[in-house]
């Protein structure tokens, strides 16, 4: 998997600050809320992409990628693994220069797709996880 560890140093450390996350809501319970606040404390600037569209973590939330009206370096999937595919196909439309799938959402295709579209992609990963074994969290 050394590969993959390369690719996910990459996505946190030079795919750029601007992390899309899709199914960020204001609910403290979900695991998207507290990834958020992870990613912030790295320094990223977290977008909120959610059909409530609100603001979370002080930034104006959106209720798709195609509304949001600057580029996003990184889109983060917080949606059921049936839902995550037409996300990543969002993703490579915005110009995105990274997906990452968090853990459980798992759409092989989906993968192969953004791949091929010549994006870095991570699957059933979370980067509040990953973010501490760089040493630098």
């Amino acid at each position: 998997m050394t590969g993959e560890t390369d690719t996910v140093e990459k996505i946190l450390t030079e795919s750029g600050d601007t992390w899309a996350v899709v199914g960020l809501s204001s609910n403290r319970a979900r695991a998207a809320y507290g990834v958020a606040a992870v990613l912030q404390r790295f320094g990223k600037r977290v977008v909120p992409v959610h059909p409530k569209a609100e603001t979370v973590h002080g930034e104006k939330g959106y209720a798709s990628l195609g509304e949001i009206p600057f580029p996003v370096d990184v889109v983060d999937v917080f949606v059921n693994s049936h839902l995550a595919g037409a996300v990543a196909d969002e993703a490579v439309a915005k110009g995105a220069k990274a997906v990452w799938f968090q853990l459980g959402v798992i759409d092989e295709a989906a993968y192969e797709r953004t791949r091929a579209a010549g994006l870095d992609m991570v699957m059933d990963r979370c980067p509040a996880i990953e973010i501490p074994r760089l040493g630098r969290g």
